[in-house]
């Protein structure tokens, strides 16, 4: 196995834990919301948003974080969400509007995701899953390289605001330093039910 491999068994166990222990930790970190989004979108940045802003959400699996509670305080701070949807295995994800209670289909990938009716977005926030993190930015997923597509695809474009993405994760699920190959989209900063906290570069 590979020291990915090796990481990914090791922190899936490792979250499945912190799921365990910690059955309101996806209530607690709604309550560091408006932290977050100072951090990312306050005026002090000199950036005002001329129509609300989008963020994409995930249909948590597993032992993932459940983002039904944040969704529901986004919608309370005025945000708009959005569904990731997988059109072709090997290409960057799609997004679709949705609000809870909207139905769902499964994509190519075989997880719920909006209808073709509900339309495509630009999200300005995207709310990553995750096995591990680290303070620099570090992001530990899945290995299918979805996010890392998408992200890498999505910065490329010159927008204001520039796209940015949050992982959603356990505190618990944070390591020291992750190793992180050449194709790997590093996150702006990290929620956990412990509070914001943005990413911190090597260069800064």
């Amino acid at each position: 196995m590979t020291v990915k491999a090796d990481l990914r068994a090791a922190m899936r166990g490792r979250r499945k834990q912190a799921a365990d222990a910690n059955p309101y930790a996806a209530e607690r970190l709604v309550e560091h919301v408006g932290a977050m989004l100072d951090a990312l979108f306050s005026p002090s940045r000199n950036f005002a948003p001329e129509r609300p802003l989008t963020v994409a959400l995930y249909g948590a699996q597993g032992s993932e974080m459940d983002t039904a509670p944040l969704a529901r305080a986004l919608m309370v701070h005025g945000l708009e969400l959005a569904l990731p949807v997988v059109v072709r295995r090997d290409a960057p994800l799609a997004f679709r509007r949705w609000r809870p209670g909207d139905p769902l289909e499964l994509d190519q990938a075989g997880c719920p995701a909006p209808l073709d009716l509900a339309g495509d977005v630009t999200p300005d926030l995207i709310i990553v899953p995750l096995l591990a993190f680290d303070p620099s930015g570090g992001r530990l997923g899945q290995g299918g390289g979805y996010y890392d597509r998408t992200l890498e695809a999505l910065r490329a474009v010159d927008r204001t605001p520039p796209i940015v993405a949050v992982g959603l994760a356990y505190a618990t699920q944070e390591m020291d330093n992750l190793p992180m190959d050449s194709h790997d989209q590093p996150l702006d900063g990290v929620l956990t039910e412990a509070g914001y906290r943005s990413a911190k570069r090597i260069s800064e």
